[in-house]
């Protein structure tokens, strides 16, 4: 089983708009977030008016930087709402925190963590506090999730990643494509493909919950002459680049460079902030993203696993061995 937060660590001070806002994305078993809405803790309220949804989405689009995966979240719901997302606020307008969570019709499985993720942001901590029952998660992130399940004998291994973001995609170069690929998007007779090379793949979960990445998701990939794919990137719910991936008898010909110039173009152009996460012992990645224009955010992503023994940690590309050209 696999917990994931992915939280947003700001420079010492900062905060993106008045009040000490923070932000974090978590896909934990949902008793540890469920359970704090009891009778001791705010009650949230869910937010289905179409006009305060695109008010709360101008509210986070001016601290666009800072609000990535809930940004891109609450974008994603705003345009059809594909992957049956909902928004929870403790008030409003003045909200001191929301979070979005699955729609309990595609919730029904507390052990499918694909489908089981939440984003979660906060003006107050304190009021975060009470929401989650525990220290909040801006800089506690590992300890409030070791806390929250060393209770249930459960083990943990935390992984970090850098956030990328590059600030105007339409600015990027055009690329050359190698004549021996062809551009394309990723098909749902691909999932199995995928399924087979994600990291956190390999089940009948992953490869459904990869079939709904190509189907409601902007993707890129290039296919071999066979009509194969042999690099790819998807996108998820939260607006963000990955799972990405090229097989390891084709890299080294700047394949992922392509396509990652071209899904954040496609990203940019559907009104979305172009932005991923590249792990941080990639160095050759983050060479490529910085190469590219993005720009490595003073935020931190952190993947944590729950009994770290059964999965791996996720990469947006594959690490190549230190010094290699990226895949």
């Amino acid at each position: 089983m696999l917990l994931q937060i992915q939280i947003a660590l700001l420079p010492a001070g900062a905060a993106p708009f008045p009040g000490k806002e923070r932000l974090s994305r978590a896909s934990p078993v949902p008793s540890l977030l469920e359970s704090a809405e009891g009778p001791s803790t705010p009650q949230m309220l869910i937010l289905s008016c179409s006009s305060k949804l695109r008010l709360l989405e101008g509210t986070l689009q001016r601290g666009c930087r800072n609000t990535l995966p809930v940004y891109g979240t609450v974008k994603t719901i705003n345009r059809g709402n594909p992957a049956v997302q909902e928004v929870l606020v403790d008030s409003w307008p003045e909200f001191k925190v929301f979070r979005t969570r699955p729609g309990r019709e595609v919730a029904s499985d507390d052990s499918d963590f694909y489908t089981n993720t939440y984003t979660v942001y906060y003006r107050d901590l304190g009021a975060h506090r009470a929401l989650l029952g525990s220290a909040g998660l801006q800089d506690g992130a590992y300890e409030v999730s070791k806390d929250s399940t060393e209770a249930k004998g459960i083990k943990l291994e935390v992984f970090r990643y850098f956030t990328y973001f590059h600030p105007d995609p339409s600015s990027m170069p055009e690329i050359r494509l190698d004549p021996a690929v062809r551009l394309s998007s990723l098909d749902v007779s691909h999932a199995d493909l995928l399924n087979e090379t994600w990291a956190f793949g390999g089940n009948e979960k992953s490869r459904k919950y990869l079939a709904s990445l190509i189907r409601h998701f902007p993707s890129v990939c290039l296919l071999d002459a066979a009509g194969h794919p042999v690099s790819w990137i998807a996108s998820d719910p939260f607006g963000a680049m990955g799972p990405g991936y090229t097989l390891p008898q084709h890299r080294g010909r700047g394949y992922m460079g392509m396509l990652t110039n071209l899904i954040a173009k496609r990203l940019h152009a559907l009104g979305y902030p172009s932005y991923g996460y590249v792990a941080m012992e990639n160095y050759p990645m983050q060479r490529l993203q910085e190469t590219q224009g993005f720009q490595r955010q003073p935020n931190l992503c952190y993947f944590i696993l729950h009994n770290p023994a059964a999965a791996k940690a996720p990469t947006l590309t594959p690490s190549p061995a230190p010094g290699t050209a990226p895949p």
